[in-house]
């Protein structure tokens, strides 16, 4: 990954925005930190920290569909701040990088995002960074108990996949090479979300953010259509696809 990155950026002049996307608990963020230690001038942006304020989403769900209460999928994310960023990153002129608490399931108050430096490197990771919307046909049968009973219409689906192929679009122009954390499988990714839980809990934080296993299993489900989707799509348009086993290693061919 390291030589990856150092030749792109040999041969690029200006910023450059490296797209990461992963599957949930797929190490993105301990890959992220270990490149911004090696390659000097690197700023990280995720797209957790995009996510919208836990009123505003509480306004979608009463408007557009109640699922939209819990942050994840496209829609519950702010598309502009995230351009807003992203651009004043490459301009060089001086942002602030949002930050959102977890624990707490609402974004950080602005007076409290750190100061970003100068950027040689914009490194951009998330769950679905990159993503390309599900043709419509694909969505017309649930895949999960979520699915199933609580959005028996598709009407919550559909909506994220629009926005997905709307707003969402420009803001992943933004990334000039891609790379993908390829997970196994889904049962993978249940499991590696279970483990990022436990984690928190583990810290000690609480907040209305904070889930027991049977709370993770329904909330992974908000995720599970547009992660398969992304494991199905996205290796045959990646700049580098980084295969990983169940313990998150690399696969070797």
């Amino acid at each position: 990954m390291r030589g990856f990155v150092e030749g792109l950026l040999a041969a690029t002049t200006g910023p450059l925005v490296l797209g990461l996307c992963g599957a949930q608990g797929s190490g993105k963020s301990t890959l992220a930190a270990a490149v911004a230690r090696a390659v000097p001038g690197t700023v990280v942006l995720s797209l957790d920290d995009l996510y919208r304020t836990r009123a505003a989403r509480r306004d979608c769900a009463a408007t557009v569909h109640p699922l939209f209460a819990t942050r994840g999928v496209p829609g519950t994310h702010d598309v502009a701040l995230g351009i807003a960023t992203l651009d004043a990153l490459r301009s060089g002129a001086p942002v602030r990088l949002p930050r959102f608490d977890k624990a707490a399931d609402d974004r950080v108050p602005a007076d409290a995002w750190p100061a970003a430096q100068a950027a040689r490197l914009i490194l951009f990771e998330g769950w679905c960074v990159g993503a390309r919307p599900i043709a419509d046909a694909d969505l017309a049968q649930p895949i999960n108990p979520l699915e199933r009973d609580e959005d028996a219409q598709g009407r919550w689906r559909r909506a994220w996949n629009a926005a997905l192929a709307g707003p969402y679009q420009p803001l992943f122009a933004r990334i000039d090479r891609l790379v993908l954390l390829e997970a196994p499988g889904w049962d993978a990714v249940l499991q590696w979300r279970r483990e990022q839980e436990q984690a928190l809990r583990g810290s000690g934080a609480s907040g209305p953010g904070v889930m027991d296993d049977g709370a993770v299993a329904r909330f992974i489900q908000h995720y599970e259509r547009l992660t398969r989707h992304i494991l199905e799509e996205m290796p045959g348009y990646a700049d580098l696809v980084l295969p990983l086993d169940e313990a998150r290693n690399l696969r070797v061919a």
